[in-house]
């Protein structure tokens, strides 16, 4: 049984019930003096106390899905393992897996579409890394057959999964669902995480001597979706969105690179990189590369390109408001923004839930198949 299955969360509290009832109808026997009875009783309350802390656990990740899997819980790589065939044929892109979506006549890609899974071999960046794309219904029936799609990238936050976007923010179920009532044109999702070199959070910087984040995602991953899907290679067929690390990845990227993204989307995003022991020195010394990777900084600085910016907070719940209202305020044009303010919500998967299908069809109002 898998670490958010139903089934594990009640049989731990199924557990966590039967020892405090054992720990009720022993508690008489056991309080007694001896060695016997005070290990009985310390046995009997550690049991319980752990049953009960394994069923809160487990109802938070099911909420939150901070993990996806038991080896994800445990530190162990799931996506590890995968041979990559680098030979003369050069594709840059490898199918290792297919899935459908649960979903009315889902079971048929062109109903329902197809989720793949990929590993992406990263040409300048040299980073290989594992990601899910969502292909819509549409993509597979004969009448679009000769048609380009639109993409966006969508990335987690640190140190989640790409299992998350799919199990716990459902974006291709979403997406599927927006397209079918008419709210957006169908597109192609490639989800990844922004962890690309695990387990060092490198906030997607190009690191000196390190990996090459941003380059992995600016340009490797977008030429060799567009080579091996029917996407086309223009700015406007490119969407970038992510939330908390991953919004701060989609807006910086996007900023940096409007050559090759037309839109991106920041759901409770911060500003500018982190710096703790998770990300190490990014920098490593250079006062122009750290500004840089300050959003506000670029766009003072910078020139702004032919881009649409999405940022969401909350009036109340969410650290980033102030440096969300000032990122609004430093937008210039030719560059465009556009928000999204709740009156309350965390920094949780219950909040970008809400988000999540206004942010899609925000996107793919601002992309074009061609």
């Amino acid at each position: 049984m898998g670490l958010t299955s139903n089934k594990v969360l009640a049989l731990a509290i199924m557990v966590a019930v039967l020892l405090f009832a054992a720990t009720v109808w022993l508690w008489p026997r056991l309080s007694r003096r001896g060695w016997r009875a005070v290990t009985g009783r310390i046995g009997l309350l550690l049991a319980t106390q752990l049953a009960l802390f394994s069923a809160v656990g487990l109802a938070a990740n099911n909420s939150f899905l901070f993990y996806g899997s038991w080896s994800d819980l445990f530190g162990q790589e799931q996506d590890m393992g995968v041979v990559v065939d680098h030979s003369a044929s050069g594709k840059r892109v490898k199918v290792v897996g297919k899935q459908t979506l649960d979903v009315p006549g889902g079971s048929r890609p062109a109903t329902g579409g197809q989720i793949q899974k990929i590993v992406v071999v990263g040409e300048k960046s040299k980073i290989d890394s594992p990601a899910y794309v969502y292909l819509p219904p549409e993509y597979f029936q004969a009448k679009y057959e000769k048609r380009t799609f639109p993409a966006s990238i969508v990335l987690t936050g640190y140190p989640g999964t790409a299992e998350n976007l799919l199990k716990g923010l459902k974006y291709p179920r979403t997406a599927f669902m927006q397209a079918k009532d008419g709210k957006m044109q169908p597109m192609i999702l490639v989800m990844m995480r922004p962890t690309v070199a695990p387990p060092r959070d490198t906030e997607c910087v190009d690191i000196p001597g390190g990996p090459q984040t941003e380059t992995f995602f600016a340009k490797d991953l977008p030429k060799a979706i567009s080579e091996t899907y029917r996407v086309g290679t223009k700015p406007q067929n490119w969407g970038f969105m992510g939330n908390s690390t991953g919004g701060y990845c989609a807006l910086k990227i996007a900023m940096h690179h409007p050559e090759q993204f037309g839109a991106s989307a920041g759901l409770s995003a911060y500003y500018k990189a982190a710096d703790d022991p998770t990300t190490g020195d990014l920098f490593h010394g250079s006062k122009k590369q750290k500004s840089r990777a300050n959003l506000l900084w670029s766009l003072d600085h910078l020139p702004q390109g032919k881009s649409s910016f999405l940022v969401t907070t909350s009036k109340a719940g969410e650290a980033n408001l102030k440096a969300t209202l000032a990122f609004i305020k430093k937008v210039k044009s030719p560059a465009r923004v556009s928000s999204i303010t709740l009156d309350s919500g965390g920094h949780n998967f219950n909040t970008w839930r809400r988000e999540i299908p206004p942010a899609l069809t925000w996107i793919s109002g601002r992309l074009s198949a061609s």
